[in-house]
């Protein structure tokens, strides 16, 4: 008997093979490409067993996702689209809860298929989604009807009930990925599954089995009765060169611990396949004896080299039309004007300006609601990371905003992430901890070796800035924290004169930040979080301030005229290599203290810019 399991996974609403922010056509992604993917391996697998699976975090990320959101739009697009290819279960994934479980629960009623997920549980009421499912499906073996019980649960990040409090706080709580994956084998088993298959919207990580990992899918397969898994959430591919090296992993094969294992990247760019051929066991189940686990992309390389892509779905292209030339219509409606030049080319070594146009917003739309408050006499800085900086979403992913009318699109170009403004009350203490934490996304760099700018082993969105502050970074020096927020070493201080109005940070000092809200409950694992003041404020989209501050329903605030914040320390010509988007070209002039020098582009299509410090 053969199976075949087709998955999706972080989608990001990238129905159609469409950059909203450019308003082109983008033949590297989109659900419509994929489609015709999960169409075609269908049709080989004629007379086998195919089941459909999607792996979170599809329902938020573009504007068209906003537009499906509205209640009059239902029933919603992505829903009915997974209904036409007909998906046997949906995983969800931690951005799936990023409108609220209200908008959630509106949506998820929409699905043709059961919504599971396993180790998240609804406090206040019953849940929408399921715990798990058991799909009953029937085979044809040797001309006889088999009949199979095939076992699937999921699971997510529990950090998404801190990502998410302000939506899920006394709503929802989450457990461990593996003592939840533990509990669900067993009681499927009980059940009498013959096989289980595990939506696990989480990474490859650690290969030790300890409570709370964010990325489990090393010893979650290490896990007896799990048959085969689909990862995602890191936005990375297996098989592939992404997970080299990684204990008791195969990349080139899919397979962890021995068992299949896809992850079909993000944006749907990749369709994940998984083939089993199962034979009867003397007790009457089924056992695995082959498995073979493959990635198809929707725009392979032509042999000339240039991109080849996969023609979209005619049926999905239908069901999008309509929200589809909506999200253009309003995405297109203009907000404002600018006469600079707003790209990310360069938010890791130069000013921002999309960055600091940000900071302003958040700040002037903080201040209202600061001036009958013990707070109001404090001076106000502002947290902001770059959201578009290449990194795992490619080297398309970078803003790129020309001189003239700003529309809306832009405004989504400039801050991709529907997030909330929350503010902080910190001390100059903390603010030194919140730096070295945040330029812990650089390299240690050395005159006697060559090496990138940016360790793409940490989140480039981690890189947050405070505006209104300036100081210097010292890249000689190794970093003060590691990704998950622990002290390396107290001795280790890249962050170096810290000043506020031209005078030194004082530690005890205090001053009101504003931040987003991923950011405030503890998002990047910075060190601050849990010992912080906080305000309280109403629900304000930063979307939405930053509209209005380039609308001039804001006032201009004095942050945009204060200096760029951070500069790098001489290393007496020291050279790095900044990864950057091709259209980097263009603006060179900006980064002319480092003495750019274009080496070349790398295999995935990255501009190579080497840099002197």
């Amino acid at each position: 008997m053969k199976l075949r399991i087709l998955a999706t996974s972080d989608l990001h609403m990238n129905l159609n093979g469409f950059d909203y922010y450019t308003d082109a056509p983008e033949p590297t992604i989109g659900f419509t490409r994929t489609a015709s993917l999960i169409r075609a391996a269908r049709h080989e697998a004629e007379g086998d067993l195919v089941l459909l699976f999607d792996n979170g975090d599809s329902l938020q990320g573009t504007p068209i996702g906003d537009w499906a959101m509205g209640p009059a739009k239902a029933p919603h697009i992505l829903m009915q689209a997974f209904g036409d290819l007909g998906y046997d279960a949906i995983g969800l994934g931690n951005h799936d809860f990023g409108f609220g479980l209200d908008v959630l629960d509106r949506v998820l009623a929409d699905a043709p298929c059961p919504v599971i997920c396993s180790n998240a549980h609804r406090t206040d009421m019953a849940s929408v989604w399921q715990d798990h499912v058991i799909l009953h499906r029937t085979a044809q073996v040797q001309g006889q009807k088999i009949p199979l019980k095939i076992g699937v649960f999921s699971v997510l990040p529990p950090q998404t009930a801190k990502w998410e409090a302000h939506h899920l706080r006394d709503k929802v709580v989450m457990d461990d990925i593996l003592t939840c994956a533990r509990d669900k084998v067993q009681a499927l088993q009980t059940q009498g599954c013959d096989l289980i298959l595990a939506l696990a919207h989480t990474g490859l990580g650690s290969a030790d089995a300890t409570p709370g990992l964010e990325n489990a899918i090393v010893p979650l397969a290490a896990i007896d009765g799990i048959d085969a898994l689909i990862a995602g959430h890191s936005h990375l591919t297996l098989p592939g060169a992404a997970h080299d090296g990684i204990e008791h992993v195969d990349a080139a094969r899919g397979l962890v611990h021995g068992k299949p294992v896809v992850m079909p990247g993000s944006t749907g760019s990749y369709l994940g396949l998984i083939d089993l051929k199962l034979v009867a066991t003397e007790a009457g189940g089924w056992s695995v004896r082959d498995r073979r686990a493959e990635l198809r992309p929707v725009c392979p390389a032509h042999s000339k080299g240039s991109p080849d892509p996969v023609v979209e779905d005619p049926r999905l292209l239908g069901i999008f039309a309509n929200g589809h030339a909506e999200t253009r219509k309003r995405a297109a409606e203009p907000v404002g004007r600018s006469d600079r030049h707003l790209h990310s080319f360069f938010s890791f070594c130069a000013q921002d300006r999309g960055l600091s146009l940000v900071a302003a917003a958040q700040a002037a739309g903080l201040r209202p609601y600061l001036v009958d408050t013990q707070f109001r006499d404090l001076p106000v800085l502002s947290a902001v990371s770059p959201s578009k900086f290449g990194g795992r979403a490619g080297p398309r992913f970078f803003t790129n905003v020309p001189p003239g009318e700003i529309c809306l699109r832009h405004v989504n170009d400039l801050y991709v992430f529907p997030n909330e403004l929350q503010a902080v009350v910190v001390t100059g203490e903390q603010i030194q901890d919140w730096l070295d934490m945040s330029v812990g996304v650089f390299n240690q760099l050395s005159p006697d070796h060559q090496t990138a700018l940016v360790d793409p082993n940490r989140a480039g969105h981690n890189f947050d800035i405070l505006q209104g502050l300036t100081y210097q970074i010292d890249l000689s020096q190794p970093p003060r924290f590691g990704a998950d927020g622990g002290l390396i070493d107290p001795g280790h201080r890249r962050v170096q004169d810290i000043r506020h109005d031209g005078r030194p940070l004082m530690n005890d000092q205090r001053f009101v930040v504003a931040l987003n809200n991923y950011r405030a409950i503890g998002g990047g694992l910075f060190p601050f979080v849990d010992h912080v003041d906080r305000i309280t404020l109403p629900v304000l989209s930063i979307q939405r301030l930053l509209q209005d501050y380039l609308s001039g329903q804001l006032p201009p605030d004095l942050l945009e005229q204060t200096p760029h914040p951070f500069r790098f320390a001489p290393m007496n010509a020291c050279q790095t290599i900044l990864r950057t988007g091709q259209a980097a070209r263009q603006h060179l002039a900006e980064i002319a203290e480092f003495e750019p020098h274009i080496v070349g582009s790398d295999e995935e299509g990255f501009l190579l810019i080497r840099l002197t410090l």
